[in-house]
Parts: structure tokens; sequence; C-alpha cells
């Protein structure tokens, strides 16, 4: 697990900057595509399996239930259609 962090950005955003060096990263739920995740003091980190040194997003758990909700809300929305996924 990352060490702890309590450093907060200058702009007042309630997150704290996460330190996610040593985050224990894994592959997403079905283990398709490139997406990895890591939990990280009570966030829920995202980045690209293929460029880990990139950018990751980081999420509060209420924003991530959203946004996997809304994935697959749109992902299904896709498969009615009968879009190729």
């Amino acid at each position: 697990m990352a060490k702890s962090t309590t450093e907060r950005p200058a702009d007042g955003d309630a997150r704290p900057i996460l330190d996610l060096a040593n985050a224990a990263w894994q592959p997403g739920s079905r283990g398709i595509g490139d997406v990895q995740i890591a939990f990280v003091e009570g966030f829920i980190a995202m980045r690209h399996g293929r460029a880990p040194a990139g950018p990751a997003l980081v999420f509060a758990p209420m924003e991530w239930r959203a946004f996997v909700r809304n994935a697959r809300r749109y992902h299904a929305g896709l498969l009615a259609e009968g879009t190729r996924v």
C-alpha cells in the first residue's frame, strides 16, 4: 500500500495528493483492456496499464460508484444497439 500523506493541494480541493509509487495496482474487474486500479487511503486510483508512469485519475468512493454505474449503462446501451464493443 502507498505511504500515507496529509499533503493537500493549495487550491482547496479536499482530495489529498496521494503517493501512488508503491500502490498495489491490479487489473480491472474483468481483466479486459489496459485499465489498472489501486485502492489508496480510501480513494480509488485508475491508470492506463501500458503507460504506468503516466497520470492516474483519483476518485472518491462516491465518484467511483457513479463512474462505474455510468460506464456500465453506456456499455449496455452499446450492446442494445448492436454496436460491437
